[in-house]
């Protein structure tokens, strides 16, 4: 058992750098493609073994996801206020310092859960069932999208972004498609900024392989601090991501440029650790990674449960040693590489895997989620009120 467990951690980790280093190529994909194998062809196979496999993905997917966030969302100057402050790094040639920022987040991340996770587990019940009331939970999420939105200089763009997503996401979430998610969110945060990348002809200066060189323990420890307050609250609110705990945490504990690369590495990597957590205590899923284990084993024990926390500490020792030497050799390479042509054959895999997954109606879904995800960029706002397409939907669910 233990061999086979090793085998299956280890493409695990494979399997997160895979996707962590293909945009639109989501962990969900995976998963929904082994929770089919695992009731079907490979039936045959301890479920554990793909329980594994997941939670080694989808940390490892935590860490390496930034490496494409970075390196090939780098936008022009009118798009600045709607991406990640790595993109300004990258076009100073630190983009390698940028991805190793949001490493140094995710690794702290998990001396976070490992501190965090036993109070955690014996409010979360009580917490939940106070929040799981239909208009308590309404309510949370309704001022929690406020909050968000006012934070905006731009609050009336800001909204619009979030009602345009969010009737979107209604819309979508209502069709008798299959793997609805996978064009809705590959279009608004995928296939959108490939297109723009195309559109502009980005040209990547020469990357300096250098760590931060300034002291970062005062931003390190304002960054954790949001992110521990933050990240939590993913757990007990459907439609809530990483993104938007990021922001939380932004706003509970003030950081710099560098200080919030931090924090996005640390709610990254701790709200999917959350929500296998959440996942043992209160049975909800939070992300697909979490639905794929629940689908898999159903219940999860606590012999289960112990696993999975071991495989989310040694995945991301491993994650951040991968991350690292990825973007060493990414940095060295990257003005070598033709930026439009690799953004092109990107956009193919993502309409081919939308062909394949959703059908010809996936691939409608797509084009006008990707046509929304361009409009909303140019609205110069952060690209975290699309979420609004989950959010919406779940507090009309809420309501109603």
């Amino acid at each position: 058992m233990i061999i086979e467990l090793i085998v299956f951690f280890f493409f695990g980790i494979l399997a997160g750098t895979f996707t962590g280093l293909s945009p639109g190529i989501h962990i969900n994909l995976i998963g929904v493609f082994l929770v089919s194998l695992s009731t079907s062809v490979l039936g045959f196979i301890e479920p554990i073994y793909f329980v594994v496999f997941i939670v080694a993905m989808a940390i490892t997917h935590t860490f390496v996801d930034f490496i494409p966030s970075v390196f090939l969302g780098c936008p022009d100057t009118d798009t600045e206020l709607s991406v990640l402050p790595g993109h300004e790094l990258l076009k100073e040639g630190q983009g390698y310092q940028a991805v190793m920022l949001t490493c140094y987040g995710s690794i702290a991340a998990i001396i976070i859960l490992l501190l965090t996770i036993f109070p955690f587990i014996l409010v979360s019940d009580g917490i939940y069932e106070f929040l799981k009331k239909p208009f308590i939970m309404a309510s949370v999420l309704i001022t929690t999208s406020v909050f968000l939105v006012a934070l905006e200089r731009k609050r009336i763009s800001a909204l619009v972004v979030f009602l345009i997503s969010g009737s979107l996401g209604l819309c979508v979430l209502n069709m008798e498609i299959n793997q609805p998610l996978l064009p809705l969110l590959t279009g608004l945060f995928g296939s959108s900024m490939l297109i723009l990348s195309i559109k502009d002809k980005i040209q990547i200066p020469p990357q300096k392989l250098e760590k931060p060189k300034e002291d970062i323990k005062k931003p390190l420890a304002g960054a954790l601090l949001g992110s521990m307050i933050a990240s939590p609250l993913c757990g007990f609110l459907p439609g809530l991501g990483s993104g938007q705990a990021a922001i939380i945490g932004n706003t509970i504990s003030r950081t710099s440029k560098k200080g919030f690369l931090i924090l996005l590495g640390a709610t990254n990597t701790l709200v999917m650790s959350f929500s296998f957590v959440t996942l043992y205590t209160i049975s909800r899923t939070r992300t697909g990674a979490a639905a794929a284990v629940k689908e898999i084993i159903k219940t999860v024990s606590l012999e289960n449960f112990l696993i999975i926390i071991s495989v989310i500490i040694l995945s991301a020792v491993i994650a951040f040693f991968v991350t690292e030497f990825l973007t060493r050799i990414l940095s060295n390479r990257i003005t070598k590489i033709s930026y439009t042509k690799l953004s092109s054959i990107t956009l193919f895999v993502l309409l081919t895997i939308t062909f394949f997954i959703s059908g010809i109606l996936g691939i409608g879904v797509l084009i006008v989620s990707t046509l929304t995800g361009i409009y909303c960029i140019s609205l110069k706002v952060k690209r975290t009120h699309m979420m609004g397409c989950l959010l919406l939907p779940t507090i009309i669910l809420y309501l109603i």
